[in-house]
């Protein structure tokens, strides 16, 4: 596993380590809500006040010039390659989000700012060389298969045996994480009314949950397609033991590349793989397959509408070690696509994002629980930690609220049917 350009030949010089532990602890120094007990040798320094709580142990010095050379992309591979530890990840990265909130919003306004400047240039350049071509098929699948192709075995140690692996809906705080998943599909498929005579396409299959799921329990057709090749081969298999192979059929195909109209299309937690450039292509290509009456359920992380241009710009840990190509939408910038490249307009918009921490906390407690299952795939220790931290890194940022998950239902412009019977809100 690569932990990121420049760590491994990362300068050790007694100097660099000196300068950046100083701006390191300058930086903690600001910590006001919450409390970081860092832990060097025989030395213990305290910073900030109060909950939440999180004590680091430094084991390499290293890891200091790794988070001020690379930020957040640092502060993982340096947690991955084992040069610190923390007894509760998702309270520290809670902590440093609280902390470096005040910079950010700076950067957020700042990059508001210039995007009018920025996007006719950019639209120009594309106007040249096509968004198509900005990022080809094959980097697309190339990006899907380093998250998604990684290990059937490993998803099914996280995940719950819906093999769902996007936000669920806990109706209740003592649910079981699968009973929460097939609540959120249950929401999806009853806000879009779905029926036997209903034909569905899906972009983006994951393991197969929602395909199988909506086939079982509303007797509707559902082609469904991927470009994971892991995830193909896997959702085949699994609608041929449920029996519903005449009623799934799972295409491994880009979604820009079907054919046909179809009366619904759900995505699940799939646009976040596509890159911003191709919002409006998004877009233009789900109502191409919809019927002019079709309505579209999509479930997104989204970003805070303020951070969205700048974070669709910014590498981080995420995009670099764990999901390369990905992005996250804002709701604002759905909306907008869909309005510019087509004539797709929001009917439903729900936000579920407050179930998402818990869904995490459920993933690590599972990989947590089977650490010896984990460690027999052979995937290594620094991945394990890697997806630790990974896991963690986004439960913080779901508790925060730096960013959320939304249920949204699009309706094509010919649309003037009623929506399913609204769930219950909870």
């Amino acid at each position: 596993m690569t932990l990121g350009p420049g760590l491994a030949d990362l300068d050790e010089s007694p100097r660099l380590v000196g300068a950046s532990r100083r701006v390191v602890r300058a930086l903690l120094a600001r910590v006001r809500a919450g409390t970081v007990e860092l832990v060097e040798g025989e030395r213990t320094t305290i910073f900030g006040a109060g909950r939440p709580l999180a004590r680091v142990v430094v084991h390499d010095p290293r890891a200091y010039p790794a988070l001020v050379r690379q930020g957040s992309v640092g502060l993982g591979a340096s947690y991955a390659a084992g040069w610190w530890d923390c007894d509760e990840l998702t309270d520290l990265v809670r902590i440093l989000e609280r902390a470096t909130t005040p910079a950010r919003r700076r950067s957020d306004a700042l990059a508001r700012r210039l995007a009018p400047l920025v996007e006719p240039a950019r639209r120009l350049h594309e106007w040249v060389r096509p968004p198509e071509r900005v990022r080809t098929r094959e980097e697309d699948r190339r990006h899907v298969a380093a998250h998604y192709d990684l290990s059937n075995d490993f998803f099914e140690l996280m995940l719950d045996e819906t093999m769902m692996y996007s936000c669920a809906f806990f109706e209740r705080p003592e649910a079981t994480l699968a009973e929460a998943q097939r609540a959120k599909l249950d929401r999806l498929c009853r806000k879009l009314a779905l029926t036997p005579e209903d034909h569905v396409v899906e972009i983006g299959t994951g393991w197969g949950g929602f395909a199988l799921h909506a086939a079982r329990h509303y007797g509707c057709r559902v082609t469904t397609t991927t470009i994971s090749d892991a995830q193909f081969e896997y959702a085949t298999r699994r609608a041929a033991a449920a029996g519903l192979a005449d009623r799934v059929r799972v295409l491994n195909r880009d979604y820009r590349d079907l054919e046909g109209t179809f009366d619904k299309l759900v995505s699940i937690e799939m646009i976040e793989a596509i890159g911003w450039r191709q919002l409006d292509t998004f877009f233009a290509t789900g109502a191409r397959l919809l019927e002019p009456g079709g309505l579209m359920g999509l479930q997104a992380i989204v970003i805070d509408d303020r951070s969205y241009e700048r974070a669709k710009r910014r590498d981080d840990f995420i995009k670099r070690l764990v999901f390369p190509g990905g992005f996250l939408p804002s709701i604002e910038a759905m909306a907008r696509s869909a309005t510019r490249a087509s004539d797709l307009r929001v009917v439903d918009l729900e936000d579920i994002g407050r179930h998402y921490a818990e869904t995490l906390a459920r993933w690590r407690a599972n990989l947590g629980a089977r650490a010896e299952d984990v460690a027999t795939l052979g995937l290594g220790e620094p991945f394990a930690r890697l997806w630790r931290m990974y896991l963690a890194y986004c439960e913080a940022a779901f508790l925060e609220r730096h960013v959320s998950d939304v249920q949204v239902v699009f309706a094509r412009d010919r649309w003037r049917g009623v929506l399913g019977p609204q769930p219950t809100r909870a």
